[in-house]
């Protein structure tokens, strides 16, 4: 049995599909783009063909038509040669533009927008012997030459086809003039490269659909790749637990010296605990010394116990100062009033001398 760690079981993490990304790695299939370039290209020649040929005849008749002047000097032979190539190359440029987008086109539904200047860097290992060789021999260029002669297969057996399946028209042709022999051919040629064409596609269709799933297999990762990732991308586990349980510790151990210093804890009563203290002398507001939920609520409560703080439940006063004020901070403005009632229901409980609580309250009515 397989060691688990060595068994691609997991589907590839949005990192690792990023990375192969970035390293050039994407699903792209070249009989694909090749294949869909010829079928656009054959659909446009049947459209534009006709146009196209009408417009060299034209450009042959002016050319070949008309006397020329071979002692003319050499302006008027480039002014010629240049309205020559113009002419041709605005005849040719429906072709020639509908198959220069569709390869932008098909590029980019393979890929999408993708830009990778380091492959465009001289690489040694393309121009080892040894690497070739290994290349040559590998599994995948195998399969690619099983792929090859399917093709060439599929090419040769629809031409064969279509050429016998045409072959009484073909024989009828010995009686008929120049215009039908010519139509007749460009049909001919232009049915059996669509032909071809689609089938070749076909072909690539399925081709793309294995280098999508080979891609995918590729991308799968391991249980020790997935733990690497991890610690990567996210940290070492172990050492964002020893880092938690750290901060823990070092919470626990202010509470311990903090809480002591209280002059009292408010509580929720059980889910929340926070613990005021107030000096008139230093402090313009009191603050919260030490705030904590659940168990750390109840650790509060354990040592106000242990030290003789008082504990005085008000619920909402409890749920605002756990919420809104941080350890260290003055209690906000909105409080004022409600914690100077606790301190006075503390004061007078305890027998203490009460605190200037005006200030407090004046405070509270200045915010």
């Amino acid at each position: 049995m397989a060691d688990s760690a060595g068994d691609k079981k997991h589907e590839a993490t949005e990192y690792r599909r990023r990375k192969a990304r970035e390293e050039g790695n994407v699903v792209r299939s070249a009989d694909l783009g090749s294949a869909t370039l010829l079928l656009v290209g054959v659909i446009l020649l049947d459209v534009t063909g006709p146009g196209m040929m009408e417009a060299f005849g034209v450009i042959l008749r002016d050319q070949l038509g008309t006397e020329f002047d071979w002692a003319t000097d050499s302006r008027t032979w480039i002014t010629r040669f240049l309205l020559v190539t113009v002419r041709s190359s605005l005849a040719l440029l429906p072709l020639m533009a509908g198959v220069f987008l569709t390869s932008l086109i098909i590029h980019f539904v393979q890929v999408g927008p993708l830009w990778l200047p380091d492959k465009l860097a001289p690489d040694p290992q393309r121009i080892n012997p040894l690497s070739g060789l290994q290349r040559m021999f590998s599994i995948l260029n195998a399969s690619r030459l099983g792929f090859g002669l399917i093709k060439i297969a599929l090419v040769v057996g629809l031409l064969v086809f279509g050429v016998w399946s045409r072959w009484d028209a073909i024989l009828a042709l010995g009686g008929a003039n120049l215009e039908t022999v010519a139509s007749f051919v460009w049909k001919t040629l232009i049915d059996l490269c669509r032909n071809v064409a689609i089938g070749l596609l076909l072909l690539a269709i399925v081709d793309y659909s294995f280098q999508w799933w080979k891609y995918e297999q590729d991308l799968m990762m391991t249980d020790e790749e997935l733990r690497e990732e991890f610690k990567m991308t996210q940290g070492d586990p172990q050492t964002k637990a020893r880092r938690r349980r750290v901060q823990r510790e070092l919470a626990g151990q202010r509470i311990q010296t903090d809480v002591p210093k209280a002059d009292v804890v408010v509580t929720n009563p059980t889910e929340l605990a926070v613990a005021l203290q107030y000096d008139p002398l230093t402090m313009r507001a009191p603050i919260v010394l030490a705030k904590g939920a659940d168990l750390v609520a109840a650790r509060i409560r354990k040592i106000a116990l242990e030290h003789g703080i008082p504990i005085v439940e008000r619920k909402p006063l409890a749920q605002a100062l756990f919420h809104q004020v941080d350890v260290g901070k003055p209690i906000p403005a909105t409080e004022y009033a409600a914690v100077a009632e606790v301190l006075k229901y503390v004061y007078q409980v305890q027998g203490r001398k009460l605190p200037d609580m005006d200030a407090i309250k004046n405070a509270s009515n200045a915010g």
